[in-house]
């Protein structure tokens, strides 16, 4: 019986879903990485520009996100800053999920490749004011650039329940993370709008608008791929079905087409994999394509595509635990990965002994360069630069 009123729900939700997105906008094309960069550079020519931190071809530029002096801290994020810096987000507590925990955030100086002193975002009470309603925890900052430059961060709220329970907020900021407007609750289902989380970065439309890549963790776990008008969902569509695809991270080949790779959550008998959809027509819709053949102990994938198509990818590259990260690069050769540099690696070690490096995300600033940050033993936020030289003889040397 439960089930049947939840398919019921299900249905409901579903017309309403229709009715709400039929009036909508027509979709739109993707932003390619050099339309990105053009439009950056016009925006940005009043704003002194700072140079991009020094590194050499041999190792990574390496620094730790400031200590907050919480007990834990996880699911980093960052976002390139008009100058040319680079903001981090990031949430700090006594655990995930704690009513202490706030999302903290943090200025990398690229000439000096130190981070300011940490500052809170946004916390439970204060979101709380903001949305006029109860807030039981918050977590997985996501920011992104709008359409005429400020920023927006969204960030996952639960009022009841776990994670599954979840819904997705914004605020906004009109002078690059100084200071923040009032959250706003995302309304991506007219009927009960909970279960939607975030984890990877935006992609951008041509008219302006964004993809934010989504998932659903309650009655089934599946990505989809939410199309933003400033803090207004206008559509939505899935991107993969069942029970084991969530966290999708979305790589854009052209105004056309993408691939997005998910976190696998799948039964034991199945493979432990990173999963694949693809879209042809701008995200409008998805098909599922075949796995990657790439272990995944159930843990968040990060990559990015640079400007000469090389694309990237850290991940934990086993099929159980959380302590080996490495760095893979594909040249444009569909579907030969290569490990260019393995981050972390605690295999040695006894299991009791092992930690926990995950939930990397990745950014470029110039689209040469990479930044990257990972939970690091739940303790700590790892940040690793790889300068355009750095990757250079990482692709040479790949070859």
């Amino acid at each position: 019986m439960s089930r049947v009123i939840s398919l019921c729900f299900l249905l409901l939700a579903a017309v309403f879903g229709f009715l709400h997105i039929d009036s909508r906008p027509g979709w739109s094309t993707f932003v390619t990485q050099a339309v990105v960069t053009a439009v950056e550079e016009s925006d940005a020519t009043a704003i002194p520009k700072t140079k991009a931190p020094k590194a050499s071809t041999s190792n990574p530029l390496a620094t730790w996100l400031p200590d907050t002096g919480a007990a834990s801290v996880h699911a980093a994020s960052l976002i390139a800053l008009q100058n040319g810096g680079v903001r981090a987000f990031w949430f700090a507590g006594s655990r995930e999920g704690a009513a202490d925990v706030v999302i903290q955030s943090a200025v990398l100086d690229p000439q000096s490749s130190t981070w300011s002193a940490p500052t809170v975002v946004v916390d439970r009470v204060s979101a709380e004011k903001g949305l006029a309603r109860y807030i039981a925890k918050l977590g997985n900052p996501v920011p992104s650039r709008m359409s005429d430059g400020r920023l927006q961060l969204f960030f996952v709220t639960v009022s009841m329940g776990g994670w599954a329970g979840s819904s997705i907020s914004s605020i906004i900021s009109d002078d690059d993370g100084l200071t923040w407007g009032r959250p706003q609750r995302l309304i991506s289902s007219p009927l009960f709008n909970i279960s939607t989380l975030v984890k990877s970065p935006v992609v951008p439309f041509a008219d302006g608008r964004i993809g934010l890549p989504a998932y659903h963790e309650w009655i089934g776990r599946f990505g989809e791929f939410l199309r933003i008008d400033a803090g207004q969902v206008i559509d939505k569509r899935r991107m993969s079905s069942g029970r084991g695809a969530i966290q999708p991270l979305v790589l854009v080949s052209d105004a056309q087409d993408a691939t997005a790779f998910f976190r696998q959550t799948r039964s034991a008998s199945l493979a432990k994999q990173i999963l694949v959809s693809q879209t042809q027509n701008a995200g409008k819709s998805w098909q599922i394509a075949e796995d990657l053949p790439i272990a995944n102990p159930n843990s968040a994938v990060t990559g990015l595509q640079l400007k000469n198509g090389v694309r990237l990818l850290v991940l934990n590259n086993i099929e159980v635990g959380r302590y080996r990260l490495v760095l893979l690069m594909n040249d444009g050769k569909p579907g030969q990965w290569q490990t260019i540099q393995v981050l972390e690696d605690d295999e040695a070690l006894p299991n009791e002994q092992r930690r926990e490096f995950s939930y990397p995300y990745l950014i470029s600033v110039d689209g040469n360069d990479a930044h990257l940050v990972y939970t690091w033993d739940r303790k700590k936020i790892r940040h690793l630069y790889f300068s355009d030289a750095w990757l250079t003889h990482a692709s040479k040397e790949a070859q």
